[in-house]
């Protein structure tokens, strides 16, 4: 479903935008860009530091699997509760409050000594983590005009991309610092975790400048807010809309999250354990090799955000021009396609710099739709807490869903010579989850688009189930490794699509 407000014709969408609305579109930028910061050098720091921490034996890969997933439920914790808060106390307050935490908490990283308190320091930091996007999401949406809300979104969500690209520069710069005797061996992880905390002086403009977005301070002085904020996640599920659209909200965000922190966000080990193998036949030293695996790691994360970078702007534009679900169906299934075949195909350093960034584009281009799409799914008083239970119920999950790529690695694929790569084509499945959740949404709004109008639309209806039929035998096609059921399955359901397309601008019937 396209949005109007954001239509090419009706201008660019920072057309009109005062200064005001550009301090609040700096801030909240600022305030997911070291959000991402923080989570990327986490993930260039996981296996340095579950190497310095854990006790010779131990596998990094499945330990910082679940420190991982302790980041995430903390994540998706800080979300829920945070999510509450900024409905309650305000959008700015809670924002201040989430970047104080998730900042200070990163630089106690740093003095972890074990797995146990340096997963517990996760833990406190994801809680800010969690809550900034949602508040900052809420309050972008509330204070932009309608026809400059869903590029505000896109260019937030596309904005991070520039976090994550500071954190695979600061991690080459502390490689070289390694390399050169600057930084012991093996301590760079911590210097990391300590320009972590550079973006709590963020809190200090926050609190100084923002305000609350007018929508939300005309209904808490109208006392109308108090009345909704009772127990405002009582309320999301007391009406039927409401929780129809989060529990939506919340699978569509499951399979995105799982695929980039259980898959994508890999990336980095899978750089390692390629580049490890080959310097080691060259013969290279091993004092050698480990800060050069880890420059290259760095490459790996700097490419495939840059690539992220475009693929959600990209995606932002193809949301606006094709609609939303659209959108969503096209980024599931190129992300599945990319990241299976970067972890499938990856052989060679060079292709860190045109593989990576391809499965970065397709692989992030969903978050761009879920910034523009969970915000309009709920009303005012409950947009924060509906948008935060979509994300961090989908975080909750996918915190399960994370350690199985080491499990699938440790315990499945052991006796494979490359085990990382069958665990992450496993795992691409998840992205399945989603096209699933938009197949069941177009099945239904179908049905009920065709009943009131009697079998006018019946011959539309069978040929786009036929349709819907091929790609589910592709889908299973491609879970099952068999080749043919890949072929046919698309075959059928390109046709179909082909011919529903046909059928319906001949009946003058329309799709959307």
């Amino acid at each position: 479903m396209s949005n109007p407000a954001s239509d090419p014709a009706s201008g660019r969408w920072w057309h009109g935008l005062t200064r005001y609305h550009w301090f609040v579109f700096t801030v909240a930028a600022l305030g997911w860009l070291f959000d991402c910061l923080d989570q990327q050098l986490f993930t260039l720091s996981r296996m340095p530091a579950m190497k310095a921490l854990l006790p010779p034996g131990s596998d990094p890969v499945l330990w910082g699997g679940y420190a991982t997933s302790v980041f995430l439920a903390g994540w998706a914790t800080g979300g829920l509760v945070f999510g509450v808060l900024g409905d309650r106390i305000g959008r700015a307050k809670t924002m201040m409050i989430t970047i104080l935490i998730y900042s200070l908490c990163t630089g106690l990283s740093a003095l972890a000594t074990s797995f146990w308190d340096f997963a517990f320091y996760r833990f406190i930091t994801g809680l800010g983590v969690g809550g900034e996007f949602a508040v900052g999401v809420a309050l972008l949406a509330e204070v932009m005009p309608a026809k400059s809300r869903s590029g505000a979104l896109g260019a937030l969500q596309a904005l991070s991309a520039i976090g994550n690209i500071s954190a695979a520069l600061i991690g080459m710069g502390m490689a070289n610092l390694e390399k050169t005797g600057v930084i012991s061996l093996g301590n760079s992880w911590r210097w990391m975790f300590v320009i972590g905390a550079i973006p709590a002086f963020l809190a200090l403009i926050i609190r100084a400048r923002m305000k609350e977005p007018e929508r939300w301070q005309r209904m808490k002085d109208s006392g109308e807010l108090d009345r909704h904020s009772a127990f405002t996640y009582a309320e999301l599920f007391r009406d039927p809309r409401w929780r129809r659209n989060a529990i939506i909200g919340m699978l569509l965000v499951c399979s995105g999250v799982i695929g980039l922190w259980g898959i994508g966000f890999f990336t980095p080990e899978l750089i390692r354990t390629v580049l490890t193998k080959t310097y080691a036949a060259q013969g290279m030293p091993k004092e050698q090799v480990g800060p050069l695996v880890d420059k290259w790691a760095s490459y790996g994360l700097l490419t495939l955000q840059i690539g992220a970078f475009f693929g959600m702007l990209a995606a932002s534009w193809v949301a606006g021009r094709l609609g939303r679900r659209r959108a969503f169906a096209i980024a599931f299934t190129t992300s599945m396609i990319a990241t299976a075949c970067a972890f499938q195909f990856y052989r060679d350093a060079s292709q860190t710099f045109w593989l990576i960034p391809i499965m970065g584009f397709f692989q992030l281009s969903v978050f761009a739709v879920y910034a523009i799409y969970l915000p309009e799914l709920f009303p005012t008083h409950l947009r924060s807490t509906g948008t935060s239970f979509c994300y961090n119920v989908g975080r909750f999950l996918a915190a399960a869903g994370v350690p199985v790529i080491g499990l699938l690695k440790t315990q499945v694929f052991a006796a494979h010579p490359e085990p990382m790569r069958p665990a992450a084509l496993v795992m691409c499945s998840v992205f399945l989850l989603g096209l699933v959740v938009l197949l069941v949404l177009a099945l239904v709004f179908g049905v009920l688009f065709v009943l009131p109008v009697g079998g006018a639309d019946v011959p539309i209806v069978i040929s786009l189930l036929n349709a819907f039929t091929g790609l589910s035998v592709a889908a299973s096609g491609y879970v099952l490794g068999n080749v043919l059921l890949i072929v046919a399955g698309t075959l059928v359901g390109a046709s179909g699509t082909l011919l529903t397309s046909l059928m319906a601008k001949a009946m003058g019937r329309p799709l959307t």
